[in-house]
């Protein structure tokens, strides 16, 4: 998804409240994260989250704001991985106030990930998660949650990361959108980009 067809999906979704459920969302985790690299994106062992991560890695050079530049955690890199692919799920132990952990997965967060986003939290740093509303224990650790739940929502989790993505390195705001048939609109939108859903 390039920035046109961003720009096109939150116009599309400006007036269903997903507009300010993403920029707030965004903005809080712009608000905790004051060091270069110390925004720490973890998933579980099944999902990592590559996708996200590169956006957040563009939005950040292009809004020229280092601090959102992402540190992608992982749960087992291989040997012999670049530095920035070699930064292992222990990390969560090593963080600090000025950094926030940003927990992203469709899955239920397991023990050991719920522990380590525990021992962030109690370190002081600002814990932030996206899933698909059905895991409280990480929501209950979060100091906020953005929940996607599935037939509830507009927007797929893959959508609502590029939202969040977007909105974290926007500085001017989201264009107003208003008018009946939003949800067909953005169903023949995102039909257009990646094809028809199976149903």
């Amino acid at each position: 998804m390039n920035a046109a067809q961003v720009e096109a999906l939150r116009s599309l979704l400006a007036s269903t409240g997903w507009y300010e459920r993403t920029t707030q969302f965004a903005a809080a985790i712009r608000g905790r994260v004051r060091t270069p690299c110390g925004l720490l994106i973890v998933g579980t062992p099944s999902y990592e989250p590559w996708h996200m991560t590169a956006h957040l890695a563009d939005e950040s050079r292009t809004a020229g704001l280092p601090e959102l530049e992402p540190t992608l955690v992982r749960w087992a890199p291989p040997p012999g991985a670049p530095q920035h692919l070699n930064v292992g799920i222990d990390r969560l132990r090593h963080a600090g106030r000025s950094e926030a952990v940003l927990v992203v997965s469709a899955d239920a967060a397991p023990v050991p990930l719920l522990e380590r986003v525990a021992d962030a939290r109690r370190a002081g740093a600002g814990i932030f998660a996206l899933d698909q509303g059905e895991d409280p224990d990480l929501d209950g650790l979060a100091h906020e949650a953005l929940a996607v739940v599935p037939a509830q929502v507009p927007v797929s989790f893959d959508g609502a990361q590029h939202l969040v993505s977007a909105a974290m390195g926007d500085r001017t705001g989201w264009p107003q959108a208003r008018g009946p048939g939003v949800r067909r609109q953005l169903a023949r939108f995102l039909d257009a980009i990646s094809g028809p859903q199976p149903g």
